[in-house]
């Protein structure tokens, strides 16, 4: 039974059924009053997201040309507008219909309950944790600025990157300095030492990549119960898949040992979980596993039978099926943190979705080649 503090010296009592009744439904109401107006904004954005049939059709655009007049007429419109007709090319385009993700990340984050902000803004820096890793990799290929900034995402005023600067240094060790007092230093600090005798972004990527995903599951586990539940559906299968992913690539592709690939994934998740991560390491059959923690995917057996040709559709299977838990938030209680979590993902999904037939269109890809790069089936 939870325990009430006293106003008298006896120490703590317990709780009455009626006081237990009056505080869960204070909380209640507390979390309706909180999300009410915001969640319900969200609900409107999230009827704006394209659908399938959207897609099929910008799908059918004969060209890049016609790619982008169809897609001025659908919220993106005001950003391509931003760039003369003669400068929209596939790059350019690909770099401003971002700033949408980006602008409803910043609406959303500062509409939400105190009691949740923290998730949706280590959600976010998702994207800035993408943009140093960009970065790196630009100063190791000797990219100029005009070149990498095309390819960042469009933070905005929280982020803490100087990345003009630190491309502009044309060294790993001197950008790394450049970025002490922030959040990524001590991390990058301690990786340097791998990168300077291997001369490989690898380990400092998965550093990255590895505190990046602990606070944001910290975060996730700070919050009220129902709210934690709601978040870890979405951020922990998110989790998983990235976790997955990680262990069969470091097992398939580099050829990592079995102490490697442990120490390089998350030993938590909300699915995939050590043990699975473990056997992964040490060799167990791939598809077994796959099986095993999602019984409810098909033909696992045929997609992994070229583990180097099938483990991109298995990412893009479970990308699918994140995407219907973001759909499913929004069937439920309308007053918790799935809710906006839920349409962000799957406008970042949407958004990838967009950059694939782009790049399409730019390069005369035809349906059949891409259509397993995208979380909508375009050809059914």
């Amino acid at each position: 039974m939870r325990l009430l503090p006293s106003t008298t010296l006896s120490g703590p009592r317990l709780m009455s059924s009626r006081e237990l009744w009056v505080e869960d439904n204070l909380m209640s109401f507390n979390a309706t009053s909180d999300y009410a107006a915001g969640n319900a904004r969200v609900r409107v954005k999230y009827s704006t997201l394209l659908t399938r049939k959207d897609f099929i059709a910008l799908s059918e655009a004969p060209d890049l040309d016609s790619l982008f007049t169809q897609l001025k007429t659908t919220p993106y419109g005001s950003y391509l507008e931003l760039a003369k007709d003669k400068e929209l090319t596939a790059r350019r385009a690909a770099f401003l219909i971002r700033q949408r993700l980006s602008d409803e990340f910043h609406t959303i984050i500062n509409a939400s309950p105190d009691s949740v902000k923290n998730v949706i803004l280590q959600l976010y820096r998702m994207h800035e944790v993408n943009n140093l890793k960009a970065v790196l990799r630009g100063i190791v290929i000797n990219s100029s600025w005009d070149k990498v900034r095309f390819v960042l995402f469009p933070f905005g005023p929280e982020g803490v990157l100087p990345t003009q600067a630190m491309v502009e240094t044309g060294n790993v060790a001197q950008a790394v300095e450049l970025l002490r007092g922030t959040p990524y230093y001590d991390t990058l600090a301690f990786a340097m030492n791998r990168y300077s005798a291997e001369q490989s972004l690898f380990p400092i990527e998965v550093a990255l990549d590895l505190a990046y995903w602990r606070e944001l599951w910290n975060d996730v586990k700070k919050l009220p119960r129902e709210d934690q539940e709601y978040a870890a559906r979405i951020i922990g299968s998110m989790l998983d898949m990235n976790n997955l992913m990680w262990a069969i690539r470091y097992s398939v592709y580099h050829k990592l040992s079995e102490e490697e690939v442990i120490n390089y994934t998350l030993p938590f998740g909300y699915r995939v979980h050590d043990d699975s991560i473990r056997s992964i390491a040490a060799g167990a059959e791939i598809t077994h596993i796959v099986k095993q923690v999602y019984p409810e995917l098909r033909n696992v057996d045929d997609v992994l039978l070229d583990l180097h040709t099938g483990l991109p559709k298995l990412e893009m299977m479970l990308e699918k099926q994140i995407a219907q838990k973001c759909h499913g938030v929004f069937e439920g209680n309308p007053f918790q943190i799935g809710i906006p979590l839920g349409y962000l993902v799957l406008l970042d999904y949407e958004i990838r979705n967009l950059t694939v037939l782009i790049e399409a269109k730019a390069n005369q890809v035809p349906v059949e080649k891409y259509n397993e790069f995208v979380t909508f089936d375009l050809i059914k």
